[in-house]
């Protein structure tokens, strides 16, 4: 209760802060500072967060809990989403320090903790938005792959060689994003991330109403436990303890947001008070993501037991409808294709923000170009830009074409993120701000809380390190099938 009343007191000093800032303002078609004005709202903000969040691993959270079981599964789920909310609640209201504000995760450590800190969270912040970067391009050449292999299984059954190359699917993959990383800034692509939302929707509905259907058909041949995989019957001994690790770091970094969370407030109104329009929206996200995740976790170990697949659509636990398996793929691939930008447009900014501060006389890096483009109007450009995110994103999908397993280096990417970034960084700026006496009774909460999630994500880690040692056993570079 203490946590709670201390927590509230601070929450409305910063909304106080921020209203005065707010009136100070008068200017006309700019922000406080100077910018353009902000047009984010409650609804834009709360699609960024779910297009973030919710990804294709959404299907693949039946598997986490087969192999944690029925009592260990669900209760992993709602801790982390509480966790991931809370946590989420303490950076929101780091946003503005003394009411000027903050755009990137790095500007807020820096007004808060500043030193070293600022320099590790800028390290793991952007190796995690890289890494995310190439999964999703991986990821995405899975699902669009799979959309021929599911009409090729109609075809000739369910046992015929059905192998795809996944190349062509990233190459086209990043043509797209290409012309999609164009958009100026994370400002211009909230149709994009609307888009992107209701694309995760249509396929987590598609999975549900898959699973309910399997579970209709044979739900009595299915054979699920308490405890999950079965030593013994299922997996061995050291498999098990190396899957629930990997489990609980699935879970863990599938609510994983807050690495973009202040780009995404910084595209907020100034009116009302960004902190609370964002508590709003990491509210809706949260436990709208949390609900899908229960529904598709839960019936699909209701439908595939501890035989579940890692993933319903890309890894065929279904295969009749083939057109709905289909049309979930792709709205898989359409997600996953605004979710990048969601992801890449923090690194742009950075990079750009860098170039123009070193280079201000640069005019190829600081002069903008316009050109009338028939049906869209005017449109400016920027060489540096143009060039810069061309290659970015040639790299990306490069890398993610000569390492086709780069999901197991990702896990091991986000285990060592999850923590820094998601947690300890959020509690060390509230302790900070709110001047939190050391070994008071909040204090020592929010250390434990930290402590705690710091052995989830080593043992994530772990995990994912068990895992990519397994797939460069049999690494062909450029495979990708």
């Amino acid at each position: 209760m203490a946590m709670a009343n201390e927590f509230a007191s601070t929450t409305k000093a910063t909304s106080m802060d921020e209203a005065l800032e707010i009136d100070r303002y008068s200017g006309d078609g700019l922000d406080d500072d100077g910018r353009p004005k902000r047009t984010g709202t409650m609804v834009t903000a709360s699609a960024h967060i779910i297009t973030a969040v919710i990804g294709s691993g959404v299907l693949s959270l039946a598997w986490a809990i087969a192999q944690l079981g029925w009592v260990v599964g669900p209760t992993v789920l709602i801790a982390f989403s509480l966790i991931t909310w809370f946590c989420s609640s303490l950076l929101v209201d780091c946003y503005r320090s003394h009411g000027k504000r903050n755009y990137t995760y790095m500007d807020v450590v820096r007004a808060n903790l500043g030193g070293m800190k600022f320099r590790l969270c800028g390290f793991a912040q952007y190796l995690n938005l890289v890494g995310v970067t190439i999964g999703y391009t991986i990821t995405t050449a899975i699902s669009m792959g799979a959309v021929k292999r599911s009409n090729c299984f109609h075809r000739h059954g369910h046992d015929a060689d059905c192998d795809v190359s996944h190349i062509p699917y990233m190459i086209i993959y990043a043509c797209l994003q290409i012309v999609l990383s164009q958009i100026p800034n994370f400002h211009k692509i909230w149709w994009l991330s609307i888009g992107a939302a209701i694309m995760s929707f249509a396929y987590s509905f598609i999975g549900l109403g898959l699973s309910v259907a399997t579970i209709a058909e044979r739900g009595h041949e299915v054979r699920t436990t308490l405890t999950g995989v079965t030593v013994g019957v299922d997996v061995s001994g050291s498999e098990k303890v190396w899957r629930t690790f990997q489990a609980l770091g699935d879970i863990a970094f599938a609510y994983s947001y807050s690495n973009v969370l202040i780009e995404i407030q910084d595209t907020l109104k100034s009116h009302p008070p960004e902190n609370k329009v964002m508590k709003k929206a990491s509210f809706i996200g949260v436990s709208t993501t949390t609900v899908f995740y229960m529904l598709c976790g839960v019936l699909g170990y209701a439908a595939f037991g501890n035989k579940a697949p890692g993933n319903f659509l890309t890894g065929f636990g279904f295969y009749d409808p083939f057109w709905l398996v289909d049309i979930g793929n792709i709205c898989i691939a359409v997600h996953l294709i605004g979710a990048y930008q969601v992801f890449c447009q923090p690194i742009f900014q950075f990079i750009e923000t860098s170039a123009r501060n070193q280079w201000p006389d640069n005019a190829f890096i600081t002069t903008e170009h316009t050109v009338k483009i028939p049906l869209i109007g005017v449109y400016s450009f920027n060489f540096f830009r143009l060039i810069w995110r061309t290659v970015y994103v040639i790299v990306t999908a490069v890398t993610a074409m000569i390492f086709p397993f780069f999901n197991d280096f990702l896990g091991l990417i986000g285990a060592l993120a999850f923590w820094p970034l998601t947690v300890y960084f959020p509690v060390e700026m509230y302790i900070a701000q709110a001047k939190i006496p050391r070994f008071s009774t909040v204090w020592t909460w929010l250390k434990i809380l930290s402590m705690v999630c710091f052995v989830v994500s080593i043992g994530a880690a772990c995990g994912s390190v068990q895992g990519l040692i397994h797939s460069l056993k049999d690494y062909k570079p450029f495979r990708g099938v």
